[in-house]
């Protein structure tokens, strides 16, 4: 697991940078917290770590927002709308799941069941004036990607 606590949206989008360049190869992400912790601006910074210059927003309204980069095809999730995790099934969520794609799943909970295991699950959370971040790995590759944002900050 590793823990940083960021101040500022201009760090978290450098946090973000920081970490897509330890999920090159794809993956799943889950980002845990409440509303206004900072998800999108995450994946603002892990989008232009990637490659990315446009916009970036909230995929709250149409759950899913696509990133075609180089070499990378990202997935925005925003699952806070859901009702229910079969509404997922009928818009083909497994189809966005291919290797080498990186999907990254706001309100994951929304989906249980019908999404796959993640790679990693950030929990962002409030801490004095900004915000804590955990990344807890759940696979082998995300253990991988742990230790390379690990020396990356270290650096």
């Amino acid at each position: 697991m590793l823990e940083k606590e960021i101040f500022g949206e201009e760090a978290m989008e450098l946090f973000g940078e920081k970490l897509a360049a330890s999920l090159k190869s794809g993956g799943v992400v889950y980002l845990d917290g409440n509303l206004g912790m900072g998800k999108t601006t995450l994946v603002r910074g892990m989008l232009r770590g990637l490659g990315y210059n446009g916009p970036v927003k909230s995929p709250t309204y149409t759950i899913v927002e696509p990133y075609e980069l180089a070499g990378i095809e990202a997935f925005h999730f925003d699952l806070y709308r859901i009702s229910d995790a079969e509404e997922l099934e009928y818009m083909g969520i497994r189809d966005y799941f291919k290797e080498g794609a990186l999907c990254l799943i706001e309100w994951a909970e929304m989906g249980e069941g019908v999404l796959p295991k993640p790679d990693l699950i950030v929990h962002l959370d409030l801490v004095r004036h900004g915000r804590s971040i955990s990344i807890e790995p759940k696979t082998d590759y995300g253990v991988e990607a742990v230790n390379k944002i690990t020396q990356r900050l270290a650096s």
